[in-house]
């Protein structure tokens, strides 16, 4: 993969940044399909915890409504856990990955949701992928917003069975991705050292090679679309931020944003921005290291007033 591309233009996602670029804002008179509709697919028997983490951040973010699809084996904790959910129970292998059969129920979805997160908490990569695919095509054609994080971003590896042999993956609309170094290496054999060190050139030509929106996580965040432009997040939160169902609660913020009308761009970086500085608040009041994922979400609603979501009248 060429490294060496350059932007066409770097922005830092600060304070002033986002205050110039407010987030769409429902009318005070308006209802929760205003707000937009998302639909998590993910979880697993021994991730649950992930898609409900990634649930509440999409609420957390202003969505207005959640449908949840997870394996059958868990539907009936997440709907527990999540009561302001539709909760729906899909086919399941032995791998933990979901069956194809699973489309029954997904596809007739795909005309009433606005967003679209597929993977926290899936385990099987390759039938993850290959659900993917199956859906992307219907998702396509409905202009929903797609956010792939965790195994769904496994699609790049596991491309169509139609695919052309030895050419790369590339989606037909953006989709946002949301790899962490490691995520990286996996996705393009580049070594983990190497992104760390230099992540920009590489988020760069992934996102134009994939025809995504490719945020990189870490302590300095960087934001890649596909015609070039990338925005840089410093000092991403703080260490707490790095624990089990983080990145859960960021993809779920990416989503929730993506339903309510931001595009791809403007969702990951407004997303990158509230994780962020959610860690601070959290930092500031329990300590830098101990609070969990599960409390990085609490803080959003406060931060989107805060950073002045609220489009001028």
């Amino acid at each position: 993969m060429e490294s060496s591309i350059r932007a066409t233009a770097v922005h830092d996602v600060d304070a002033a940044l986002l205050a110039g670029w407010p987030l769409p804002w429902p009318s005070a008179d308006g209802d929760k399909e205003l707000r937009g509709h998302v639909l998590i697919v993910g979880g697993s028997s021994e991730m649950p915890g992930a898609i409900i983490l990634a649930a509440t951040a999409a609420l957390r973010a202003g969505a207005g409504k959640l449908t949840v699809a997870t394996g059958a084996s868990v539907a009936q904790l997440v709907a527990l856990a999540m009561p302001e959910a539709r909760v729906i129970g899909l086919l399941e292998h032995a791998s933990d990955g979901f069956s194809l059969d699973a489309l029954d129920s997904l596809d007739p979805l795909a005309e009433r949701v606005d967003a679209v997160l597929i993977g926290p908490g899936m385990r099987d990569e390759a039938a993850t992928a290959a659900l993917v695919h199956a859906l992307l095509p219907r998702l396509d054609a409905t202009g929903t917003s797609v956010v792939l994080d965790a195994c769904a971003m496994g699609a790049l590896r596991h491309p169509p069975r139609n695919w052309p042999a030895g050419m790369p993956f590339r989606f037909e609309r953006p989709v946002a991705l949301t790899p962490h170094a490691g995520e990286m290496a996996h996705l393009t054999g580049v070594g983990k050292a190497d992104i760390v060190a230099q992540p920009d050139p590489l988020a760069l030509a992934c996102a134009r090679e994939w025809n995504a929106v490719v945020a990189l996580k870490g302590a300095r965040t960087v934001i890649a679309a596909p015609d070039g432009v990338l925005w840089q997040h410093e000092g991403a939160g703080n260490i707490g931020l790095a624990i089990s169902g983080s990145g859960d609660v960021l993809a779920g913020i990416v989503a929730g944003l993506a339903a309510r009308g931001a595009p791809l761009a403007q969702a990951t970086c407004w997303a990158v921005a509230l994780h962020a500085r959610a860690g601070d608040r959290l930092a500031e009041r329990l300590g830098t290291l101990g609070y969990l994922a599960r409390e990085i979400s609490q803080e959003i609603p406060g931060l989107l007033e805060q950073l002045g979501a609220q489009a001028p009248a």
